[in-house]
C-alpha cells in the first residue's frame, strides 16, 4: 500500500469541483500574469546587465588603445624623430613619424569600433517570450 502525501490525502477528502467560478479562474489568471511580468523584467534586468558589461569592456579597450597609443606616440616618437634626423631635416622626420602613429591610432579605432557593434541596447531573449507570451494570451489553446 503505497503512503499518501499530507496535501494528496486532503485533496482526496475534498470533493471534486466540476469548475471553479469565474473570480476564481481570474484570481488565477492574474496571479500567472504577475508571476510572468516578474519573470520577464528579471530577463530584461540580466541581459541588459549581460550587453552592459560588454559595452564597458568596449569602452575600456578604447581608453586603453587612447592611453598606450599616447605613451607610445611620446617615446618611440621621439626616438623615431631623432633616428630619422640623422638622415634628413628634422621636419620631414617628425611628419613622417606622426603619419605613422596616425595609421597605428586608426587601426585601433577601428577594432574598438568593430567591437562596440556586437552590443545590443535592446534585450533580445526578453522581446523574444515577450511576443511569444502575446501570441499565448491570444490564443491560450495552442
Amino acid at each position: 500500500m503505497a503512503t499518501m502525501s499530507p496535501l494528496s490525502r486532503a485533496r482526496s477528502a475534498e470533493p471534486l469541483e466540476q469548475e471553479k467560478s469565474t473570480g476564481e479562474l481570474l484570481s488565477e489568471v492574474t496571479s500567472d500574469l504577475q508571476v510572468l511580468f516578474r519573470q520577464e523584467v528579471e530577463l530584461a534586468k540580466a541581459e541588459i546587465k549581460e550587453e552592459g558589461t560588454k559595452a564597458g569592456k568596449a569602452a575600456g579597450m578604447f581608453g586603453g588603445a587612447g592611453f598606450a597609443g599616447y605613451m607610445v606616440l611620446l617615446f618611440l616618437s621621439l626616438a623615431a624623430v631623432f633616428g630619422l634626423a640623422r638622415v634628413m631635416d628634422e621636419g620631414w622626420a617628425a611628419l613622417i613619424v606622426a603619419a605613422l602613429w596616425g595609421i597605428a591610432g586608426a587601426v585601433l579605432y577601428q577594432k574598438g569600433r568593430a567591437k562596440m557593434r556586437t552590443v545590443s541596447p535592446k534585450p533580445e531573449q526578453t522581446v523574444q517570450t515577450l511576443k511569444e507570451d502575446a501570441e499565448w494570451a491570444r490564443h491560450p489553446t495552442t
